[in-house]
């Protein structure tokens, strides 16, 4: 129970980076010039949401970090197989 407040504050910044990104997404429909500026501005909060989420909630924060570690190599394996993948379409 004592926890509950840190979840909730993890939540609304979720919650406003979650907002800034349609913000960034509808107003780059204006703004054709402005494309891969908003993409880099989309990745980096979707990477700092998805740290955000796998800290807390899935609770990487408090785990050992051999294990930490562990999750971080198979996620560059996963991302090495989707752009091998990716390579063999073309």
């Amino acid at each position: 129970m004592a926890r509950t407040k840190l979840y909730a504050a993890v939540y609304v910044v979720l919650f406003v980076l979650a907002s800034v990104q349609a913000g960034i997404e509808m107003y780059t429909d204006l703004l054709d010039s402005a494309y891969w500026l908003a993409f880099g501005l989309i990745v980096v909060l979707s990477a700092a949401k998805a740290v955000a989420v796998a800290g807390y909630y899935q609770h990487l924060r408090w785990e050992p970090r051999s294990l930490t570690y562990l999750y971080l190599l198979a996620l560059g394996g996963a991302l090495a197989l989707t752009m091998a993948a990716s390579y063999s379409i073309l």
